[in-house]
């Protein structure tokens, strides 16, 4: 046996002391292998909508509902079934409710429990009893694994049972067992959860949902360009700050920078209300409803604030285009382009008005230097993001958990794009004499936004990935923005719309195409006879007749429309993708109105399910990745015990 791989054993060895410790676990994951693929749930682009998220996470996108009326039908009504699956989505809102509405609360809640725990255990059949009780709370495990387990059948377990139920109602703890029960259901009704990208902007939200997947059991994250644009902030990058913010004030939604992550944005309205005090700045007027609880005047600071950080993050852009010429930005060098003395702007040869043309600080001679008054903001913004506990909290959670592409059990899962070319080839990304396309792009950006973030023993090597997490978000050649620019100078300045449009990458034409689909599935060295691409960021407009599925199956759009903004174009409110044993579900949501409706009202989110693959044969977990890597350990283990048993390893 080699040397190294004696060692291997050896130091396995320290973790299965013994032949019967090596023998226990290789039953264990041999028996395990044998068991149906657990659930996995896909959602891409929530953009904050918390409440939203939630529910479809509760509810096991539409799951539980429906394993309900397969178990009751024929013992429940119908308005039962929905009562009983709204206080399994909202156990601690829904108890106390249900609780007062009763006339005889004991009865209901024996009733409930029964039915909890009967369904509890339909679920559990496929999951291993310490996955079930890890999933468990602790003061609540012993208790429920007895109700879990019970030999119905067993004269004498019968009333061991009733016994159970009753104690827990004559000591008050119902309503823990509800939630505990209710809690279990929906781990059990989705095993893992995937986001494909944007979690951040747009709604209220992004903080409280990035709480929840912390707390999640099981996920992982495809990072989208919102995403990497608040990694980049809290890294420290000051043209990632000024996006971030600009961002929050143009929609009003200063709910996840303000209350989420404590950001105070005192120095930018100070600045602003100093600088701009006798600037309407009616262009940068934030796009909030007219029933908004906003006053005029607060409406007007942020209108102010708006411009001033604006222009901040055209000045900071331009200072990394000059900085990072391979980037090959040079033509969004806007404020190069502008005559001050003339108030117009030349683009492509053609000269445009500007709409506003009050600039107090910028130097015609060297526009893209900060004021000393606009880099004292600028410095106390970022260390304001920078010591957010809860958001560096946050973002470390998106490095532990994220990357820019995930391959999972033959799916390849990513937010934007494969950056392509007219002519179907891999657009190259050029840097120090070396080309990049495809796969080894992507692997590139991944491990130097992870240098942006945590080199921070390294400023050189620090700055340099901070700036590709800038480039990820608005450049070109982004896999995670796939459009050849970010029109915001225009948009503000220039009434002609034809400045306004951003043009996407061939990617989203080409991704049709089922030899595009098996190209790239290809490129990333997979086999596109098993599996597809998940794909989010581009919203599916289902009301003009688009279609989610692409290329013959091979590529699935999961971008319903989570955000409200964007739900009058596409028509619904959001795609996510079901995988089980039996093959691949697509859901579409309808809008979701409120958590309060959903509890007091049992108003679910209407799903419709689409059954767009089915295997030849249940899937089991030695099909999966998963299996795969236990067989691989099953393997060692057998090595180990082998070992033991010819006398080269030692028993502890």
């Amino acid at each position: 046996m080699q040397k190294s791989r004696l060692k291997y054993l050896q130091l396995l060895s320290e973790k299965y002391p013994s032949i019967q410790a090596a023998s226990t676990a290789i039953i264990n994951f041999s028996a395990q292998l044998q068991l149906p693929k657990g659930t996995e749930h896909f959602l891409s682009d929530i953009h904050g909508e918390n409440e939203a998220f939630q529910h479809v996470v509760r509810n096991g996108a539409g799951s539980i509902s429906r394993k309900l009326d397969e178990m009751f039908a024929n013992s429940m009504s119908k308005i039962e079934r929905r009562k009983l699956a709204t206080l399994i989505y909202y156990p601690e809102l829904k108890t106390p409710l249900m609780l007062q509405s009763v006339t005889d609360k004991d009865e209901w809640s024996r009733l409930t429990l029964v039915r909890l725990v009967k369904f509890s255990r339909s679920l559990s059949a496929k999951y291993r009893r310490e996955t079930i009780r890890n999933l468990l709370p602790k003061h609540l495990r012993e208790t429920i694994e007895e109700l879990l387990y019970d030999q119905e059948m067993v004269e004498h377990k019968v009333a061991y049972h009733q016994n159970q139920i009753d104690t827990i109602i004559s000591t008050n703890s119902t309503q823990d067992f509800i939630i505990g029960l209710s809690e279990l259901i929906q781990r059990l009704a989705v095993e893992r959860l995937h986001i494909i990208g944007d979690i951040y902007d747009r709604g209220p939200g992004a903080h409280l949902i990035l709480d929840d997947l912390m707390e999640h059991h099981q996920v992982d994250i495809q990072w989208g360009n919102h995403d990497i644009l608040w990694m980049g902030a809290a890294a420290g990058s000051e043209a990632c700050i000024a996006n971030v913010i600009r961002f929050c004030l143009r929609y009003g939604n200063m709910e996840t920078l303000d209350n989420g992550y404590g950001i105070s944005l005192l120095p930018l309205a100070s600045f602003a209300l100093e600088t701009y005090k006798d600037d309407p700045c009616t262009l940068f007027a934030p796009k909030i409803s007219a029933d908004s609880a906003f006053t005029s005047q607060e409406k007007k600071l942020m209108s102010q604030m708006h411009k001033a950080i604006a222009i901040i993050q055209f000045k900071l852009e331009s200072q990394i285009i000059k900085n990072r010429p391979h980037y090959q930005m040079q033509e969004r060098l806007l404020l190069e382009k502008v005559d001050y003395s003339k108030g117009v702007i030349t683009l492509d040869g053609i000269e445009y008005p500007l709409l506003d043309t009050f600039f107090p600080t910028i130097n015609p001679k060297k526009p893209d230097v900060l004021t000393d008054e606009e880099q004292a903001v600028v410095d106390k913004l970022k260390l304001s993001f920078l010591n957010s506990k809860k958001l560096q909290q946050h973002v470390r959670f998106l490095f532990s958990k994220g990357s820019l592409y995930l391959i999972h059990d033959g799916n390849l899962l990513y937010h934007g794009c494969i950056a392509m070319n007219d002519d179907s080839e891999f657009m190259n990304f050029n840097v120090d004499g070396k080309s990049f396309f495809g796969k080894e792009f992507l692997d590139r950006c991944d491990l130097l936004s992870r240098q942006g973030y945590f080199a921070s023993d390294k400023p050189t090597l620090k700055k340099y990935g901070m700036d590709a997490m800038w480039f990820l978000w608005c450049a070109p050649q982004s896999p995670l923005f796939g459009k050849d620019k970010m029109a915001t100078f225009e948009r503000y300045f220039i009434a002609d719309k034809v400045t306004h449009k951003e043009n996407r990458n061939a990617y989203y034409t080409l991704r049709d195409d089922e030899e595009n689909a098996i190209k790239i599935m290809k490129e990333f060295g997979m086999n596109p006879d098993q599996g597809c691409i998940i794909n989010g960021h581009v919203p599916v407009k289902v009301a003009k007749g688009e279609r989610p599925i692409k290329a013959n199956g091979k590529l699935i759009v999961i971008d319903g429309g989570f955000s409200k903004a964007y739900q009058k174009e596409t028509g619904i409110a959001g795609y996510t993708l079901i995988s089980n044993s039996r093959g691949l579900l697509l859901a579409a949501h309808q809008p979701f109105e409120s958590t309060q409706k959903a509890v007091s009202e049992e108003l679910d989110i209407d799903t419709v399910t689409e059954i767009i693959h089915q295997h030849p044969f249940r899937m089991r977990v030695r099909d999966t990745d998963r299996g795969r890597e236990m067989q691989e350990k099953i393997d060692e283990l057998g090595e180990l015990l082998l070992g033991y048993r010819e006398g080269f390893i030692k028993e502890h």
